[in-house]
């Protein structure tokens, strides 16, 4: 199983301008990416801030939240459609900080505050351009200040013991045929925290969009092993965009995770079957595949349902090329 991360910092030491290029323009290999991501802090430390949240457990019924947020280009009026959801929980993909095409923003942090939450933030991959061709006339600058993308979870309570694993696979995007250069890995970020009806753990995860059915199953090994070695008697909450049918025809169901997941003891839930949760986006244009790449995974809990919530302004904008995706959390299975 991959190594985890446990130290947390309050701000990310961000590889500056001339390393990261250094790193560009290195040789594209296996050997290469792996020797980088070992010298890089940043994708082995965890960036936590407290807000306003209090010490207070969460009490049932709590609404969770997963969300795929395509970079943070509108932290504010994300923040307002989670806060509508009156969510609790937060688990959060996709999410820059430092770089020119949100307007070197830390959107985790922002959305964070004006929730009122704490926040445990990792770096998925360390991004070593501007990103890709449809996201470059949003860039603010040429250069981004820190080059950091990733996951986060966030909570009206305090998050115990923030931890951050890299999930398996190869480094698909350090090739030279990619417009999105990046060194890093898949991840999963989690903590746990307190309820009033005892300790839950929650993970927020992404898996790779760019592999097939059988990368996504051992990603998702990684994480089932990492809660049965460190959390083995605790309920579990996961939420996230896990990619299910990307690259492989677009039926979620012919994903073997949710084999896995069933033989681990574990439910899925995505709202209703037929509802996708893709939508067209300002990055991604006005016809992407419809897709539904976006679950929770619980065990030991009740979860009395779960919805798919349109990721849209009040004027009609959409704030990202996923849907919102909520449930409701009430309680302790006995």
């Amino acid at each position: 199983m991959p190594e985890l991360f446990t130290d947390c910092v309050h701000t990310l030491d961000a590889p500056g301008r001339v390393e990261r290029a250094r790193i560009l323009g290195l040789e594209k290999s296996t050997h290469v990416h792996d020797r980088c991501r070992q010298e890089l802090s940043c994708l082995q430390t965890i960036e936590t801030g407290e807000g306003m949240s209090t010490r207070d457990p969460l009490a049932f019924p709590f609404q969770a939240a997963a969300w795929n947020l395509q970079r943070g280009l509108f932290s504010e009026k994300s923040a307002v459609k989670l806060a509508a959801e009156q969510a609790g929980l937060v688990m959060l993909s996709e999410m820059d900080n430092g770089m020119a095409r949100t307007a070197q923003r830390h959107p985790t942090a922002e959305i964070a505050s004006a929730l009122g939450m704490a926040y445990a933030y990792g770096v998925e991959f360390l991004e070593l351009g501007l990103g890709n061709a449809a996201e470059r006339p949003y860039c603010s600058d040429d250069f981004n200040a820190k080059g950091f993308h990733g996951n986060a979870l966030l909570a009206a309570t305090a998050l115990e013991t923030p931890f951050m694993l890299p999930l398996s696979g190869p480094p698909i995007w350090f090739s030279e045929d990619n417009d999105q250069p990046r060194i890093g890995a898949r991840m999963a970020i989690g903590a746990k925290i307190e309820t009033t009806g005892g300790p839950v753990v929650a993970l927020s995860t992404h898996l790779e969009s760019h592999g097939d059915i059988e990368l996504r199953e051992r990603q998702m090994a990684d994480i089932f092993d990492l809660i049965d070695w460190h959390f083995s008697d605790l309920p579990v909450l996961i939420g996230g965009d896990l990619n299910t049918g990307n690259r492989t025809g677009g039926d979620p169901d012919a994903e073997t995770l949710f084999d896995l997941a069933r033989d681990r003891g574990y439910q899925r839930h995505g709202g209703p079957k037929d509802r996708i949760t893709t939508r067209p986006s300002l990055i991604s244009g006005t016809a992407p595949k419809p897709m539904k790449l976006d679950w929770f995974l619980s065990r030991g809990l009740q979860i009395a349902e779960s919805r798919v919530i349109d990721a849209l302004d009040d004027e009609g904008t959409p704030l990202s090329d996923h849907d919102l995706l909520i449930c409701t959390v009430s309680g302790i299975s006995a």
